[in-house]
């Protein structure tokens, strides 16, 4: 199994993100969204969730309805102390480990954000690459997840086998793309993912449902689906 691709998401897949850090974050941006466009905190607010819900990034409305730089929007409103506010399962560093195969990072935040999660974590040294928001453009347009585009990048990028790529995330709609394009899909429930908690079934874009990372230590489905997609 050393040949497989483990792409992992940040947020509410390798830290308890919903126990403080969205919180602080979402005051955060509609903050940022306040002092650039210079309107009152419940318009920032409604702006920030309704082009997070549109878009899959609150920064892309941003840019493209009110031509704010992406980058200095990024940057403002992700100047958190993070460390008091994370939670993630005891022993991660050691299960992640334990994962055999190449790790990557693929989340919708920011570089810095994630690195100073990861390294919080003590995660830092384990991830080959890291793709985050600002990579995130294609052909001059944002992709973000759940892109299909995005993908299928990744994949021409480093050269992945869709059969031996598996997608970690807590958010259903990005798995959704992920598996039409042949990758094995990971669904890491977390109730407190927006749209999560009135889903408790099993789409058929899922291959398989956890509520841990180190559930993926003890899922031997996963590794059946593996092992079938070298025989294919």
């Amino acid at each position: 199994m050393e040949d497989v691709t483990w792409l992992f998401d940040l947020d509410n897949t390798l830290h308890d993100t919903s126990y403080a850090i969205f919180a602080a974050l979402d005051r955060a941006m509609t903050q940022t969204i306040q002092a650039l466009l210079q309107c009152d905190y419940a318009h920032a607010d409604n702006l920030r969730l309704n082009y997070w819900k549109r878009y899959g990034a609150t920064v892309i409305g941003l840019v493209k309805h009110h031509n704010i730089n992406a980058h200095e929007f990024l940057h403002a409103s992700h100047q958190l102390n993070l460390k008091p506010l994370l939670r993630a399962e005891k022993g991660l560093p050691q299960k992640l480990a334990q994962l055999p195969g190449t790790k990557m990072l693929l989340t919708n935040a920011p570089r810095q954000y994630a690195i100073q999660i990861l390294t919080h974590l003590r995660l830092d040294t384990q991830f080959s690459q890291l793709w985050t928001m600002e990579d995130m453009q294609l052909l001059g347009s944002w992709r973000p997840k759940p892109s299909r585009r995005l993908l299928q990048q990744i994949l021409a990028r480093w050269r992945l086998s869709p059969a031996r790529t598996i997608f970690v995330e807590d958010t259903l709609r990005n798995l959704k793309p992920a598996h039409s394009l042949g990758i094995k899909t990971v669904h890491h429930y977390h109730p407190t993912t927006p749209f999560s908690a009135a889903y408790a079934g099993k789409p058929d874009y899922v291959d398989i449902k956890v509520t841990s990372v180190g559930e993926l230590l003890k899922r031997p489905e996963l590794w059946r689906i593996l092992r079938n997609s070298d025989r294919a």
